[in-house]
């Protein structure tokens, strides 16, 4: 044996070991977050797949069925209001081709009367609500329920003005921040600093090489949320039990989305995921109860 590797496979294989016992033991290095709230049913858009997304109809019937997290996109009207919207132009929603920042909340068209449902394509959603609803209808008709809000561009104004009513409802520990952008999320932390936060893409992908690198029980991580899309294959890369063990470990809740069929809802919870997002909040809500796991309500 050479020199160099007489050296070198020791120290490595103490590394390794090193490494394996504080990726199962990280308490011993950091202080766990406390979490406010266990989301084991999210829903996406309000629960798109049984009725006209982001609709206080759809919120309500998620409601009904003891959804603990609301996933939700917002967008800010000419006239300075949040509202409750995935995409920027109405074209798709409504069959009107304008942005939402070039129309005042009061001249915002209605829903069309069938949605096909993003996550599973041929299905439709149908509703008898088709009005948008402003983010603060949602946190005055739910005034504890916890929902992560997504911001997908660098507008300051619309971050301001959710940070502004999340402080105004006292929703600071219930409300996470969401965006796949870091330069976002920047923005975000700067407005409201007591809000949790979600992991970035870039994130994301950084915590993940950390752990394939034996890194990760060395390094801090000031989220407290990984919201992460299961049905894509790169993404199972990331459902390793004891990646997902390490996180809840230290206090980050692991939330599955956008997750629509009962054999995803098995394999989420069985890797150890804290919860799940869906189009479908019935059909989870009716695993979860066959599966003896049960939310808690707010």
């Amino acid at each position: 044996m050479s020199p160099l590797l007489y050296y070198t496979l020791p120290t490595l294989g103490g590394y390794v070991m090193v490494s394996i016992f504080f990726l199962r033991r990280p308490r011993l290095l950091h202080t766990p977050w406390v979490p406010a709230f266990c989301p084991r049913l999210g829903v996406h858009r309000g629960g798109s797949g049984e009725r006209l997304e982001n609709t206080m109809e759809a919120m309500e019937n998620s409601m009904a069925q003891r959804a603990d997290l609301l996933e939700l996109d917002c967008q800010l009207t000419r006239d300075g209001v949040v509202v409750v919207s995935h995409d920027k132009n109405l074209t798709r929603q409504s069959g009107v081709n304008r942005d939402v920042s070039s129309l005042d909340f009061k001249d915002l068209p209605l829903y069309k009367a069938e949605l096909e449902v993003y996550f599973s394509p041929g299905h439709f959603a149908h509703g008898s609500d088709r009005h948008m609803v402003r983010l603060e209808d949602l946190f005055q008709r739910f005034p504890r329920m916890p929902m992560s809000v997504e911001i997908k561009e660098e507008n300051e104004d619309l971050i301001r003005k959710i940070s502004d009513l999340v402080r105004h409802y006292d929703r600071n520990e219930i409300t996470i921040w969401a965006s796949e952008k870091s330069s976002i999320m920047k923005k975000c932390k700067a407005a409201n600093a007591e809000m949790p936060s979600s992991f970035t893409f870039s994130r994301g992908f950084w915590v993940l090489l950390l752990y394939y690198l034996g890194l990760l029980p060395f390094i801090p991580i000031p989220e407290k949320f990984l919201l992460c899309f299961l049905p894509t294959i790169i993404n199972r890369l990331i459902m390793r039990k004891s990646l997902i063990r390490h996180l809840k470990e230290r206090g980050v809740q692991v939330i599955f989305w956008c997750v629509n069929e009962e054999s995803d809802f098995d394999v989420a919870f069985r890797v150890g995921a804290t919860g799940v997002i869906t189009d479908y909040p019935t059909a989870l809500r009716h695993y979860l109860d066959t599966h003896g796991t049960a939310s808690q309500p707010f």
